[in-house]
């Protein structure tokens, strides 16, 4: 049974609240029951909290349902899972969905005037022929018969004119048509998979601060997380708190974009599901608190590690070279932070990736930077093959912190492939 499956993963086997809520709410709407499935119910029931509990000062129930909501979508993220039934537990609402394994949400593109576009085609090309001038050769007049030198010269004049009529129409028509090529520069080529898309670009925003809330990497990994981070990651969470680090690494990150009207969502990464993913280019933002960073990187060459009382950016091809930042390390006395900067085409979702992330905030805003100003890109270039614009790419920066504000990049390592 598909329940069995989920609830003896480590994602789920070593914590006490997620295993009970999903178990819960599946057998509940498997009974028939899922119109009881509200929040005082399953406070009540599952939770064995007292009939008047105050749902607000005790948010247990959603606090536990997003984390299921969290580790659903990782544990299906996992390529051995693809054969499984999937069950998803929609935001907003406690009812879990079931669907069968490989099952997609198809979509229906059609013009602004609600005609598929093959009619609208068919339309465009009917309304072309009709609108076509047509020409027909006039026969001569009666009694206008000219003199035969005349005749000739006047067709010879004819014939001299109409190829230049013909010459000059044709240069117009290649000077309209023909624009030189731009040189695109180094920023718009970096960013070129992800502006020349049709589709939607979803920013997804790591949440809260990993530094404060270590139970991010702790969750990546399914080991078991303690009551307090817990009710630190709910009070950050139900606060609506977002690093000013993050909001300044997301305003460059869309500048990009915005500068070509294109479409783009932003998203926390708990609200961001892997179908929505899958819907066009991505650009996550944090690294330890950023659970699709976590599982997007962790193929890479430079991927993140929490171990041996610190946070790590470590490279899986030399695992004795990493960098680190010790985990009871203070805000105020953090001097140096790293990050990794990456432009992927990632196989699982099958859309290209954008990676700004940091092991703390100072590291992502100062990753930022490499990606906005032209300098630091040029720099990291520099250090990549010409033919770099084909490639995937990933870097790791360092960047020196002062009174908690990040220095300027300095570019580490760089790997394409």
């Amino acid at each position: 049974m598909q329940l069995q499956r989920l609830l003896a993963h480590p994602l789920f086997t070593n914590s006490k609240r997620y295993p009970v809520l999903l178990a819960y709410t599946v057998e509940q709407t498997l009974r028939g029951n899922s119109s009881s499935l509200k929040e005082r119910t399953i406070g009540i029931e599952a939770f064995k909290r007292k009939p008047d509990y105050d749902a607000n000062a005790d948010p247990v129930v959603r606090t536990t349902a997003a984390e299921v909501r969290r580790r659903l979508i990782q544990y299906y993220y996992d390529p051995s899972h693809a054969g499984e039934l999937v069950i998803e537990l929609s935001a907003g609402s406690y009812i879990p969905a079931f669907r069968p394994p490989n099952a997609s949400r198809m979509d229906t593109t059609e013009s602004d005037s609600g005609v598929p576009q093959l009619e609208i085609a068919d339309a465009e090309l009917e309304i072309i022929q009709t609108n076509t001038p047509s020409f027909a050769i006039l026969p001569a007049q009666p009694n206008a018969e000219p003199h035969p030198r005349f005749a000739a010269r006047w067709t010879s004049r004819r014939i001299v004119a109409l190829g230049l009529l013909l010459l000059a129409g044709l240069l117009g028509f290649v000077a309209g048509r023909y624009h030189p090529a731009r040189s695109l520069s180094n920023m718009d080529q970096f960013w070129e998979p992800i502006t020349s898309s049709s589709n939607p670009t979803t920013y997804c925003l790591g949440e809260p601060d990993p530094r404060t809330v270590p139970q991010t990497i702790q969750s990546a990994g399914g080991t078991a997380t303690t009551g307090m981070e817990e009710q630190v990651q709910t009070r950050l969470r139900l606060s609506g708190r977002l690093n000013m680090s993050d909001v300044v690494t997301l305003t460059r990150t869309i500048a990009p974009l915005a500068s070509r009207h294109g479409a783009f969502r932003v998203l926390t990464a708990s609200e961001t599901s892997f179908a929505q993913l899958r819907e066009g280019p991505i650009v996550l933002i944090g690294g330890f608190d950023n659970p699709w960073t976590l599982r997007i990187t962790q193929g890479l060459r430079y991927g993140f590690e929490g171990k041996e009382g610190s946070w790590q950016i470590i490279d899986h091809r030399n695992k004795q070279v990493f960098w680190a930042v010790k985990m009871d390390l203070s805000m105020q006395n953090l001097v140096r932070d790293y990050a990794v900067v990456a432009r992927i085409h990632d196989a699982t979702t099958g859309q290209p990736v954008i990676v700004v992330a940091g092991i703390s905030d100072q590291g992502t805003e100062a990753a930022s930077e490499v990606i906005y100003n032209p300098v630091y890109l040029n720099s990291l270039l520099e250090k990549a093959p010409k033919d770099w614009s084909r490639r995937n790419m990933e870097a790791v920066i360092e960047t020196h912190v002062i009174d908690g504000h990040p220095g300027p990049p300095d570019i580490l390592a760089v790997d394409t492939w």
